[in-house]
């Protein structure tokens, strides 16, 4: 059986009325090298996304996509709302159920909004366990959710400085002595603005129902914040 632990951002009360997100700190208790300063929270929904004091910038990641191909991150969505998740294929719960999340509200609003809607949306799916996604099997994995969604894999040193520049924790996969494959990851979905290329909005784990997507992809399409 392979394990996932999960790590997400801390979140910490600075005021009744605000929150502080903070990025997670390494396994040997010292600050994440290269990690982001700490982003602090606009506003926070009892369920839903926070919207962030101090947006994002899109991490420079240029990574292989599910066709092997190079895959721009900044380039190749600029200018589009992008939702972006890192996780792993194998990953028993909070990574299938997320995208899982993301593909049942891009239904209901088809149906509500008409395709043309949601055509602009890019939602992009970078591994945490490069040695194990490969271009296929991340396909693979992906056309069972919506086709549509972009997977990413590649060095995991690029892919960890990418996570770590918007906030996300990410250590390496390692096996345990009785086999397990442990992968630590945040379980953060960071929300990208088509008018200027930042997270505006970020949704933590147990934030992504379909019906608070459902709710706010509208906004985050036009570039609004929910």
């Amino acid at each position: 059986m392979r394990t996932r632990k999960t790590v997400t951002a801390a979140v910490a009360f600075a005021a009744a009325t605000s929150l502080a997100l903070t990025a997670c700190q390494g396994s040997d208790g010292g600050d994440d090298a290269g990690a982001t300063k700490p982003a602090t929270v606009e506003k926070q929904e009892k369920k839903g996304g926070a919207v962030l004091d101090q947006p994002f910038e899109k991490p420079d990641l240029t990574l292989t996509d599910t066709h092997g191909k190079s895959y721009d991150m900044i380039e190749e969505t600029k200018g589009h709302p992008t939702l972006l998740y890192f996780g792993y294929t194998h990953c028993p719960d909070v990574c299938p159920l997320t995208m899982s999340n993301i593909a049942s509200a891009k239904v209901s609003l088809k149906k509500k909004l008409g395709k043309k809607a949601l055509d602009d949306l890019r939602v992009v799916f970078v591994t945490t366990d490069p040695k194990r996604d490969t271009p296929e099997e991340l396909g693979k994995w992906l056309r069972g959710q919506d086709p549509s969604f972009i997977g990413l894999t590649g060095d995991f040193d690029t892919i960890q400085a990418g996570a770590r520049s918007v906030g996300v924790h990410v250590e390496p996969s390692y096996k345990k002595k009785n086999g397990d494959i442990v992968s630590t990851h945040g379980a953060q979905l960071l929300a990208f603005s088509p008018k200027d290329d930042k997270a505006h909005v970020l949704y933590t784990e147990g934030n992504t129902a379909p019906e608070i997507l459902e709710k706010d992809l509208p906004k985050i399409l036009k570039g609004e914040t929910p």
